[in-house]
């Protein structure tokens, strides 16, 4: 089979992908696979990690492996190299034997240019009979942080990747890519995967068009009226949904729908079919919502997620990023809100400490748990913090940069500063008086004792007899339990590890009640918020009109979209493959009128145009 021959990569990225300029990082990656060389790249979701693979496959004699750990992933991906006129299939499970077989017939026939493989289907004889005639000159794992039990989706199939890769008669090129990985996991993909001198290249977490907003809802009621409010708020096309347990995913589908919001659940307590039908739904835009514990959504390329909401804890930081980040993936604004609340974090700790991990012993398993219940203390301390949102994620990353951003709901507040020492010093004291009698209890029960509570277990234990028993009769739990996460999280007090958290002095609590109870000492300044829902303040309701407002012709906008939808629905294919929302954006702009025209809007390379230029040149041109 003839290919088509290419002068450099940045002709194949006009041509092919239909975009001007690489972005930041592309080029060095596919100049370092062109040479030989191994790579390890972190970027953020939406900095285009698979152009840096996809576009060697196109320039390179040999053919292309991709790694991929879910199956819709590779649907995706295949389907949109199909409208770019690229050659690319993928094995795994959803596929019957003979399927299977015509595939690697394709492979061996020199057809296929990327072939997208389930890691399970790595040891198959088949496959590495195959790959002995007709040898992969790239090998490309997606989602490499999987490799990692101290990562964020560790799947033990990763693996396997190291033997596979001794067993094909000639080591290829290996590129790993991920959205997010701390520095232990980067060393632990560098040494499972044993690169040789790779160009690592660790890109600006920062995702500029996210919006990130913490709101404390204080009971059951006023968490679903908050979202209740903040979805109806919302004008984007669609969204995800995040809880943790499979109860809430189903009371929440059925009371948006009820609600007139389309919406549809995913968890793993559905049948696989469901769950095919749902998904497909959302990346249809059949429904505007989809509710999902966090089994749905790696690796989903659907590019118009206006926001996503995590209705509760997240368990770590890695996993909310790359969750929220599932959000604005075509660059458009985008908010992504986190609904916390105290109950969430036992709920949380609860779910980590019943994980079954039988690829590890007992040690193993326990040091994993002990691992997964510090990144929890992370998620939390982001949670509760007064700061700056956006800096808190990047600097869990490893990355410096300004504390304030302006894009996110505590950067948006009016904060008011309160000098809190003296009730700081009331909770520190009851926190080491209980420590005194060798107790430990939860913030909840410090709460109780500190109002003077007659709770049965506060009286038979004698707690009435504390000195701090009562002193703050008046101060209202909530405050209370805002004034022991900021203690916690300025490291004055400690949260303990484990179902069920308990609160107990730290290094610094010593060296703080000395202090803070001197005229001159340390002062204990809490920080109040103004604004009750800074989801629908005036200053990020500006911001975001502004963006929306500048970026697009509303009208022409809807009627390229309702073409979209048209041409995706004969195709089969979910609207975001035709073309993105920033792509319709860019014909909203440019207005082009003729086919020369269209290749200047930015995503539409020459067999797109080709397949669909006059029927938006059509639109266009009718205006």
């Amino acid at each position: 089979m003839t290919k088509q021959v290419y002068a450099s990569p940045k002709d194949v990225l006009q041509q092919v992908f239909g975009y001007e300029n690489f972005r930041l990082h592309q080029c060095e990656i596919i100049d370092a696979i062109l040479h030989g060389r191994d790579v390890l790249a972190v970027m953020p979701t939406s900095a285009g990690k698979s152009i840096c693979y996809q576009i060697p496959a196109l320039l390179s004699d040999g053919m292309t492996l991709v790694v991929s750990p879910l199956i819709s992933l590779m649907t995706d991906q295949v389907g949109a190299l199909f409208q770019l006129g690229i050659q690319a299939a993928y094995l795994n499970s959803s596929l019957d034997m003979e399927s299977q077989a015509n595939t690697l017939a394709d492979l061996r026939s020199g057809k296929l240019r990327i072939l997208y493989l389930a890691p399970e289907r790595l040891g198959d004889p088949r496959l590495l009979s195959t790959l002995t005639t007709c040898k992969p000159s790239v090998l490309a794992i997606d989602e490499a942080h999987c490799i990692s039990q101290w990562g964020n989706d560790f799947r033990p199939s990763y693996q396997e990747i190291h033997s596979f890769i001794e067993q094909l008669p000639e080591r290829p090129v290996i590129c790993a890519l991920t959205a997010t990985a701390t520095k232990a996991v980067q060393n632990d993909i560098l040494q499972s995967l044993e690169l040789i001198n790779p160009l690592r290249v660790i890109a600006s977490f920062d995702r500029p068009n996210l919006h990130f907003v913490v709101e404390h809802p204080r009971s059951s009621k006023e968490k679903l009226h908050a979202l209740l409010h903040f979805i109806k708020k919302q004008k984007g096309p669609s969204g995800i949904i995040y809880c943790q347990a499979r109860r809430t995913v189903d009371d929440i589908c059925e009371e948006l729908n009820a609600r007139g919001i389309s919406s549809a659940r995913y968890h793993a307590g559905m049948s696989a079919d469901e769950r095919k039908q749902n998904q497909d739904d959302f990346l249809f835009d059949r429904v505007r919502v989809i509710v999902a514990t966090n089994a749905f959504g790696m690796g989903i390329d659907k590019s118009n997620v206006a926001f996503v909401v995590h209705y509760n804890l997240p368990l770590s930081m890695e996993a909310y990023y790359q969750e929220a980040g599932r959000a604005g993936r075509d660059g458009s604004p985008a908010i992504c809100l986190l609904l916390y609340s105290p109950r969430d974090l036992h709920t949380a700790k609860f779910l980590i400490s019943t994980v079954s991990r039988d690829d590890l012993d007992p040690e193993e398993a326990s040091r994993l748990i002990a691992h997964d219940e510090r990144r929890l203390q992370d998620m939390v301390r982001y949670a509760t913090s007064t700061s700056c949102l956006r800096q808190q994620l990047l600097a869990y990353f490893g990355e410096n940069t300004a504390d304030h951003c302006d894009n996110c709901s505590n950067c948006l507040k009016e904060w008011q500063e309160k000098d809190c020492t003296v009730e700081a010093l009331k909770i520190v004291s009851c926190v080491a008086r209980l420590a005194q009698r060798n107790m430990n209890l939860g913030a909840g029960m410090i709460c109780q004792i500190l109002r003077g509570s007659k709770d049965r277990r506060i009286l038979n234990n004698k707690l009435e007899e504390l000195s701090t028993y009562g002193i703050m009769p008046k101060t209202p739990i909530p405050e209370m339990h805002e004034l022991i996460d900021e203690l916690v999280n300025q490291e004055i007090l400690q949260r303990s590890n484990g179902a069920y958290p308990t609160i107990g002095l730290s290094k610094h609590s010593g060296d703080f009640l000395r202090s803070a109870s001197k005229t001159d000492g340390q002062r204990f300044i809490l920080r109040i918020a103004q604004e009750q829902s800074p989801t629908t303040s005036s200053k990020t309701r500006k911001k975001t009109r502004s963006v929306s407002q500048n970026s697009k012709d509303e009208v022409l906008f809807e009627k390229l979209r309702s073409l979209r939808m048209t041409l995706a629905h004969e195709q089969g294919v979910p609207p975001y493959i035709i073309f993105n929302n920033s792509t319709l954006e860019d014909m909203c702009r440019l207005k082009p009128q003729t086919m020369s025209e269209l290749l200047e809007v930015s995503g539409v390379g020459e067999i797109k145009a080709k397949r669909y230029g006059e029927r938006f040149l059509g639109v266009l041109i009718e205006g």
